[in-house]
């Protein structure tokens, strides 16, 4: 990675423009309906429009706008939900983030980076667990090149225990130069995440005042650059709490704008983390976001861009998850550890000086995917549309018309069939068996379903990784 400059960028969030769309008048009730209708037909809104439904006051308008969303929901993506983990491999910080445990000047934090071996067993551990899905995650330092973490999703890609691998490796780190997510698409990693953390540029400079981080535009710059590189599944991430969570939503969707005007394709994922307690943290949050905020956040956000993965964390805690997720989102984190070497060292209890933030749901894998199939839903460990080329604007070719159910609900399927024959208890075997009948009823019967009955009875019988 070259040292970061911003030289000749300009910041394509219009800031200006988002505050007067906050500062207007609040949307007629006319004017909303006329937003969900477009929402509801999966077309992207426009900020004005996305600023309307964020001034909605009333309370049974508001419930309006979350039946939209829990419809849109269900139109593009159906009951599935994507599960994954997150790997931390290396806590090493060169940045000043007050809000982070990880910043440089925290002296009590436990600095580690896995070797190697370690980095097999924590990868072991997450396989036993059954996960297939994960994302790497770095503090920002230069030892942590784009050949290092290079080097560490081709051997996570290459550990393997019986029926088990991950076959999707996601990645958080420090925005890269083009070389590096060149690398990075070489070595085949699914979405390449970055944090923008605020948009708000007074705050962005107050949050981060030393380190490769300060450079605002540099870091905005590195989706574009990720695209340029060819990695063509980018996430976009703000962490609420820093500024108004308005301007925030709509900065991200300003965000997501740009990429589509400049390559044809929006981002793949959006995340929203809200600030938690955190190893010696200097920042005490002036813009909170209460549960109910961030139940209006998650709503609009999926209205506003229909077609875009979302991730809800376990940053959350599991009671508010289960209601979020009817909402609009469509990937979480179960079973999660944030300490260096928390799955194969697993302790009791979280440990803040070991870990970047405090967790809200720590719940094991199992438990999670048995309250989705109580709840009706598919759990999923998908990663065929990665796999087989569906990514950037092929995926979206599928995705934005809605018909990406035609392969999510299928792979879905296949993919829990595996879990369940890997890892399930008899108990869970039974639920899930459940929840598969009753998806497989709702399939017409044709030559689809007949070989996706096939494909699951292939599965029963020891075969793996199979797709549609």
């Amino acid at each position: 990675m070259t040292h970061p400059s911003s030289d000749g960028l300009t910041d394509f969030i219009p800031a200006e423009r988002i505050q007067e769309l906050l500062d207007r008048a609040p949307a007629t009730p006319a004017e909303v309906r006329e937003i969900l209708a477009k929402s509801l037909a999966k077309r992207r809104l426009e900020l004005a429009e996305m600023a309307a439904l964020l001034s909605v006051s009333d309370p049974a308008l508001q419930e309006e706008l979350f039946a939209a969303a829990c419809t849109l929901k269900k139109t593009v993506y159906g009951n599935r939900i994507v599960l994954f983990a997150p790997l931390y491999i290396g806590n090493k910080c060169t940045n000043s983030c007050v809000y982070c445990g990880f910043r440089a000047e925290n002296r009590q934090v436990v600095r580690r980076t896995l070797s190697d071996d370690e980095l097999r067993a924590e990868v072991l551990a997450l396989i036993a667990k059954g996960h297939k899905r994960i994302v790497i995650d770095y503090g920002e330092h230069p030892d942590y090149s784009a050949e290092v973490i290079a080097h560490a999703v081709e051997t996570i890609y290459a550990t393997k225990a019986g029926n088990g691998e991950i076959r999707r490796v996601n990645v958080n780190c420090a925005p890269l130069d083009v070389e590096g997510y060149r690398l990075m698409k070489a070595v085949g990693i699914g979405t390449y995440q970055i944090f923008q953390e605020t948009y708000h540029r007074p705050s962005y400079a107050a949050m981060h005042p030393r380190g490769d981080k300060a450079d605002f535009l540099w870091r905005l710059y590195g989706q574009d650059r990720a695209m340029e590189g060819g990695c063509d599944d980018v996430g976009l991430g703000a962490l609420f709490g820093l500024y108004d969570w308005r301007f925030e939503a709509l900065a991200l969707l300003a965000h997501a704008i740009h990429l589509e005007e400049a390559f044809g394709v929006g981002p793949h994922t959006f995340s929203f983390p809200r600030i938690k307690d955190a190893s010696n943290r200097a920042l005490d949050p002036a813009y909170a976001v209460s549960d109910e905020e961030f139940a209006r956040l998650i709503a609009i956000l999926r209205l506003a861009v229909p077609y875009t993965g979302m991730i809800l964390t376990a940053r959350e805690p599991a009671a508010l998850r289960r209601r979020l997720l009817a909402f609009g989102c469509s990937q979480i984190d179960a079973g999660s550890r944030i300490e260096l070497g928390g799955y194969s060292e697993a302790s009791a209890e979280q440990d803040l000086d070991k870990e970047q933030f405090r967790l809200g749901d720590c719940r094991p894998l199992d438990e999670v995917v048995g309250e989705l199939l109580e709840a009706g839903e598919i759990p999923s460990w998908c990663t065929a549309c990665y796999r087989r080329g569906r990514t950037g604007e092929h995926f979206m070719e599928f995705a934005i018309p809605g018909f990406i159910k035609r392969f999510c609900t299928p792979n879905a399927l296949l993919t829990l069939q595996e879990y369940l024959s890997d890892y399930g208890s008899p108990a869970l075997r039974e639920k899930g068996a459940a929840v598969i009948a009753a998806e497989l009823a709702k399939l017409p019967e044709d030559a689809g379903k007949s070989e996706l009955l096939a494909r699951l009875a292939a599965i029963e019988q020891g075969q793996r990784d199979l797709n549609f």
